[in-house]
């Protein structure tokens, strides 16, 4: 039996080994804990960039994490049954960010065209 990563992991899988990988499906504990340990470096990026009165750094850094923190969307959306393009509701103010906040937050469903369900791999 595979270990339980631990929640830095998944920051840095979806990095490393997920950086631009759209198919597949993922679980809840991997879209938020990416999301957990992306707003806290962009938080220290941020204090630094403010130290060095310069906004280069956020910058970069939030080009670096666009395509990995799309594609981690989409295999949440994968999880919970839905097409990747359900990403785009989030375009509309307000209710699309409601809308994919519900999304995200919805229980794994059970095997279907996007792949096995991943709690059932541990």
């Amino acid at each position: 039996m595979n270990p339980q990563p631990q929640p830095f992991d998944y920051y840095l899988n979806a990095l490393k080994y997920k950086y631009a990988k759209f198919d597949g499906r993922a679980r809840r504990s991997e879209y938020w804990y990416f999301v957990l340990f992306n707003v806290l470096v962009s938080i220290g990026i941020g204090i630094v960039g403010a130290i060095l009165d310069s906004t280069f750094l956020s910058g970069l850094y939030s080009l670096a994490v666009l395509i990995p923190g799309i594609a981690v969307a989409v295999r949440r959306l994968h999880d919970t049954g839905r097409s990747g393009f359900w990403i785009a509701i989030g375009l509309i103010p307000i209710v699309g960010l409601i809308v994919l906040l519900v999304f995200f937050v919805e229980d794994s469903k059970p095997d279907n065209q996007y792949g096995p369900n991943p709690k059932t791999l541990l």
